[in-house]
């Protein structure tokens, strides 16, 4: 059967539900997201992803914050529909057999949007293929690029195989699916009847392509070695990749963005980063968002129901938040902080709900410095003291390869014992969807202080400004759009200004002053004014940072460009 679909959407991780571990952190939330924005604009698309059978990881930690990890035992069969449709790939000159797995996305209206899971969890495969779809992110670079193999080139395959027949364009969130190209390149030379790959082939592929990068770090990008890309792709592929990649390897990203005739960043000064990164390439930016409604905790949906009805279906419609009554927004919130330290509180915690609460929750990674609100010990103290009482919850899982951001996870537990007689801090474990949506709608305050420039978008401080969540942040990523100083919240900054680099001391300074003598103060003694706040997080930064408004910029500027 011939599927009317006009975009396929490919991404090594896409977050759909809390019961399907195949995502890593914001990269597989802002996929999912967008994928149902798709469905509930009605945008004719279909998306592929591999399967993860072992999910990403279940994090433990120790008393002292060491962290270990355990496979995620989850089934497919009760989330995800098994296709007989079957594909295959060749990796290291075997024939590696893919069978997809079916997930649709109901929108608002009705409309779907179908998610294919791809599975080597096969008997007819090696017994090291069966493996290749298990992990999200594990094993080593061999692993990695075979992966990529099965999500680029098996991916459109299977599509071909379910009769989608008519995409117009292939859309590449991040470098791991680049290797679709190449069957792209095969399809269109022998469309066009050439036996070779010339220009006219190249630029008929760049029509069909578009690629979003999100990482703002070199290092971030998969590059792989001259030998182990001929071993896992074979002679000829590699002769095909010729004047695509670089001289020392194959690197996805470039060849991304050589045959993307759409390239965009995700967020205005990551598009800088991005263009400084890659000289002489045209890089557009689509700032990011979430969805609304997935985000909107539910007695903040109540609430919307009430004062803004039809914002389920137009998330522009919160704009009209700064009319809800001050009183009911509060009331709101209260009962969100509630489901939160209910939560918190079965670890018997002792959290208190009158007490102002800091939030600090994401993806573990040295440069997003989640111990830098510790810097200095007393001063935190000090503050506690003079300010106002507080308490901070912690999540965020760190790669289990990754010791750097395993010691960050155990700095923070050393401050938690510097603190205990001062201010309540806790972490909790195996961060997820449902822990995030709970800690983005039930705290007082979002902190965020990567370093900058190395926050591409950042999306968690989105999710909590649609709860009415002001955030303290370092202006970088969606900040710098979303930040009106003292209006949507406060930056990490001396009078409003951008500062770059790890300058710890600096930053701390900066934390500790808007803390001590603007948020807490305010918090206590002048609740009107923190309550206009949060207001107008709703009003001026949820109406805009939302994935309504993202699909309809991806529409317009690179699903219908030529």
């Amino acid at each position: 059967m011939i599927q009317d679909r006009a975009i396929a959407y490919f991404s090594m991780e896409i977050a759909l539900h809390t019961g399907i571990p195949t995502y890593s952190g914001g990269l597989g939330i802002l996929a999912g997201d967008m994928l149902k924005s798709a469905a509930d604009l009605n945008v004719p698309m279909v998306a592929v992803t591999l399967l993860h059978e072992k999910g990403y990881f279940h994090q433990k930690l120790d008393e002292h914050g060491n962290q270990s990890e355990e496979s995620v035992d989850w089934d497919p069969r009760n989330f995800l529909e098994p296709l007989p449709a079957m594909v295959k790939v060749e990796i290291e000159d075997r024939s590696v057999k893919i069978r997809g797995w079916k997930y649709e996305i109901q929108g608002n209206r009705g409309f779907t949007v179908p998610v294919y899971f791809l599975d080597t969890n096969l008997e007819e495969n090696d017994p090291q293929d069966r493996s290749l779809t298990g992990h999200l992110y594990g094993g080593d670079a061999r692993y990695r690029l075979c992966q990529e193999v099965i999500l680029g080139r098996g991916g459109i395959r299977l599509l071909r195989e379910l009769g989608y027949d008519s995409i117009k364009k292939y859309h590449i969130n991040e470098g791991h699916a680049s290797l679709l190209l190449l069957d792209l390149l095969d399809e269109t030379r022998q469309k066009l009847q050439k036996r070779e790959t010339d220009p006219e082939t190249i630029e008929a592929v760049k029509r069909q392509s578009v690629f979003t990068t999100h990482t703002p770090v070199a290092a971030g990008h998969d590059r792989f070695p001259a030998d182990l890309t001929r071993r896992v792709l074979g002679e000829r592929e590699v002769q095909h990749l010729n004047g695509f990649h670089g001289n020392d390897g194959l690197d996805m990203t470039r060849l991304a963005l050589h045959l993307s005739g759409y390239v965009n960043a995700v967020a205005r000064k990551h598009g800088e980063v991005a263009r400084a990164m890659f000289p002489g390439r045209s890089i557009q930016s689509i700032t990011n968002g979430v969805h609304s409604v997935t985000w909107t905790s539910e007695p903040f949906r109540k609430l919307f129901d009430q004062y803004l009805p039809g914002w389920r279906q137009d998330s522009f419609a919160l704009r009209h938040a700064l009319d809800i009554p001050k009183e009911a927004v509060w009331a709101a919130h209260l009962e969100a902080k509630q489901t939160l330290l209910d939560l918190v509180n079965q670890g018997e915690t002792g959290m208190d709900i009158p007490l102002f609460t800091v939030g600090f929750a994401r993806r573990a990674a040295v440069y997003k410095r989640a111990d830098l609100l510790f810097h200095d010990i007393e001063r935190l103290k000090k503050i506690a003291t003079e300010a106002g009482p507080f308490q901070i919850i912690y999540a965020g899982k760190a790669h289990p390869q990754d010791r750097e951001a395993k010691a960050v996870i155990t700095k923070i537990f050393q401050a938690q014992q510097a603190l205990k007689k001062h201010i309540k801090v806790i972490y909790l474990t195996n961060y997820d969807m449902e822990m995030g949506k709970r800690l983005t709608s039930g705290v007082d305050l979002w902190l965020n202080n990567p370093i900058s420039p190395l926050e591409a978008s950042g999306t968690s401080g989105m999710k909590a400004c649609h709860n009415g969540i002001p955030q303290l942040s370092i202006l970088d990523g969606w900040w710098v759009e979303g930040h009106m100083e003292g209006v949507t919240g406060w930056a990490i900054a001396q009078e409003g200004k951008a500062s770059d680099g790890d300058d710890r001391e600096r930053d701390a300074a900066y934390l500790y002053h808007k803390l001590e003598n603007v948020i807490i103060p305010m918090f206590y003694r002048e609740r009107e004014k923190y309550l206009n706040v949060m207001k107008h997080c709703i009003a001026l930064n949820a109406s805009f940072f939302n994935t309504q408004r993202m699909v309809q910029e991806y529409v317009t500027n690179a699903y219908l460009s030529l």
